[in-house]
């Protein structure tokens, strides 16, 4: 069990605060307590870890206390019920006992109702393909391979920009449309990242000549984020530029954590040069709410998604109630005050609260859009259109392809029995 105090450096009632949370743990575990006071210096600092108000308690990377929906990113004085009451800037003892005994009893009920015997194998086989797609080694013995290429067939369109091409007339038939997404990640040279703005130049080029929509999502990393940020902001401007001249929309893709903070930055810049400039934000990240707001007041179009990266409790949800439960509230404020917002994900049960929410509040089909991924739920997509909702597939290709495939394995592992089976039933046809 991981306990921080999180407090701004000025706060009046940080050493009140310490004795609570000291005489908590000593009621908890009648040892030594041990907590990690961690200081909120600026406004900056709290979104990145969600911060509400000082002070704060956290276990395990979630406030003893929850923070209620459409509360602000701030640095004031935080105000918690009392067992007599009333009101003070501190979390009592009792609350922070209770809170740890709730938590205990859920963890309980949800070994029971999963024994861990059925888990392993799955959390096992996430893990691995999280990993799988950091090493380039496996990359490179991935892609020599016909049989693991054929299996990546049900999530990319192809190596080259005609196999893409192909899918979107595909797409097209089938009343879709779609984001273009010429694979590759982190880069190690400016000649790389050069040469992945030129590769999406030529993308947006092909749809032009071709007369359809031009729309593609990039990611600051394979821009030459990691190299240098002016140097990655100049690259990704000149694919900017092209798509500003043809009339066609980019987004930047949102990577992990760390670059939250430098992406958002340079979505505001490219913005006020192209305004068909779009950010993803992901609802696991705590600081998303404050973000959502941010990019409605300034019109910027979201795409809306729950977030693939393995990141650490300080900074993200990690229950997946508690995912859902932020995806639905940004979802809800992005299709009232967003500017065409893009919902990213195939949990039906998301999807038919979006229908649900859109049919109360008169929001029409045409403001808003469904996003999914090439080659997952294509029953869904399919329902989707039925019913005149405009569903937008994210259509990836390239030879960069290894860590992509391996991201989606990891979200749902169990994918990986029903390719292989229907690649073998291919091979024998």
């Amino acid at each position: 069990m991981r306990v921080e105090l999180l407090a701004t450096p000025d706060c009046p009632h940080l050493h009140l605060a310490q004795t609570e949370l000291r005489a908590a743990l000593e009621m908890i575990d009648g040892a030594t307590p041990h907590f990690d006071l961690v200081y909120v210096s600026d406004l900056d600092n709290a979104a990145g870890l969600g911060f509400h108000g000082s002070p704060t308690v956290r276990i395990d990377g979630l406030d003893v206390v929850a923070v209620a929906m459409g509360d602000p990113i701030n640095l004031d004085c935080r105000l918690y019920p009392q067992p007599d009451g009333r009101s003070a800037a501190v979390v009592p003892a009792q609350t922070i006992v209770a809170e740890v005994e709730r938590r205990r009893a859920v963890e309980v009920q949800e070994r029971a109702a999963q024994p861990s015997l059925r888990s392993l194998p799955a959390r096992i086989s996430r893990g691995f393909f999280q990993w799988s797609s950091r090493r380039r080694s496996l990359a490179r013995m991935a892609t020599a391979v016909p049989f693991t290429r054929a299996m990546v067939r049900r999530f990319v369109a192809g190596d080259r920009l005609d196999h893409a091409l192909a899918a979107l007339e595909r797409l097209r038939e089938q009343g879709m449309t779609w984001t273009v997404d010429v694979l590759g990640e982190s880069v190690s040279s400016r000649e790389q990242a050069a040469a992945s703005a030129d590769r999406y130049i030529a993308t947006l080029d092909a749809l032009a000549q071709r007369n359809v929509e031009a729309n593609v999502s990039l990611k600051p990393t394979q821009m030459g984020l990691d190299i240098d940020p002016e140097f990655c902001l100049a690259n990704i401007g000149r694919v900017v530029e092209r798509a500003r001249q043809i009339g066609a929309f980019v987004r930047l893709d949102m990577e992990d954590h760390t670059k939250t903070d430098v992406t958002l930055g340079m979505v505001r810049e490219l913005h006020q040069r192209h305004i068909e400039v779009g950010a993803v934000i992901q609802s696991y990240l705590r600081r998303s709410e404050a973000d959502v707001e941010a990019l409605n007041r300034d019109q910027i179009r979201v795409r809306l998604c729950k977030g693939a990266y393995d990141e650490p409790p300080a900074v993200a949800f990690k229950t997946r109630d508690e995912v859902d439960e932020s995806y639905r509230v940004l979802m809800e404020r992005l299709m009232l005050d967003g500017r065409y917002p893009a919902l990213a994900t195939h949990d039906e049960a998301i999807i038919e609260q979006a229908l649900l929410f859109a049919d109360r509040n008169g929001i029409a089909p045409e403001r808003y859009e469904f996003q999914m991924l090439y080659g997952v739920r294509r029953d869904l997509q399919e329902r989707l259109v039925s019913i005149g909702q405009t569903v937008r597939v994210y259509v990836p290709y390239g030879t960069q392809w290894f860590p992509y495939y391996m991201r989606r394995l990891a979200e749902r592992p169990q994918n990986v029995l029903s390719i292989v089976s229907s690649v073998l039933r291919e091979r024998r046809g």
